[in-house]
């Protein structure tokens, strides 16, 4: 301390000058983290071409399925005729067959008839385009009313 001046008169040091901003790269993101974006790069490029190998697999296995095995036919017997008829014979449709459909209980007239009358009452809230659909819908109209005015209805 300098006795010279007085205790009050101190004054505190002169601020030092201001620190500059933290410097900005001037590199680019892409030159930052090239590693990382070449890496990314070739993982996507080899996750594409596994895809498209992939689908390129399956459709070529789709269009190259074999042909059915065909069965050579057995050779003529000499067999009687009765016996032919009892040999089971291997049938194999080159068509799935269809599921037997359960036939069901005749619905009776006067259930169709009020079928038919409620069919007639949407034909009759339908509005029709154009000349065409509305000519069709008058033809539907009168089979249906036919089918009510008749003595017998045609069974479903």
């Amino acid at each position: 301390m300098n006795a010279s001046q007085p205790p009050s008169s101190r004054r505190p040091p002169p601020p030092s000058p201001p620190s500059s901003p933290p410097e900005i790269p001037n590199e680019s993101l892409l030159q930052r983290y090239k590693l990382a974006w070449r890496v990314f790069m070739i993982a996507n490029l080899g996750l594409g071409a596994y895809m498209f190998a992939k689908a390129k697999t399956k459709s070529a296995s789709m269009k190259s399925e074999p042909p059915p095995i065909k069965k050579d036919p057995p050779p003529p017997s000499t067999a009687g005729p009765n016996e032919d008829l009892l040999e089971e014979r291997e049938f194999m449709p080159s068509t799935p067959i269809a599921k037997l459909v359960k036939e069901r209980e005749p619905i009776p007239e006067d259930q169709q008839r009020e079928l038919f009358e409620w069919i007639l009452e949407e034909k009759r809230k339908v509005k029709p385009m154009n000349k065409a659909e509305k000519k069709q819908i008058d033809e539907e109209k009168s089979i249906l009313k036919r089918f009510i005015r008749s003595d017998s209805v045609p069974p479903f």
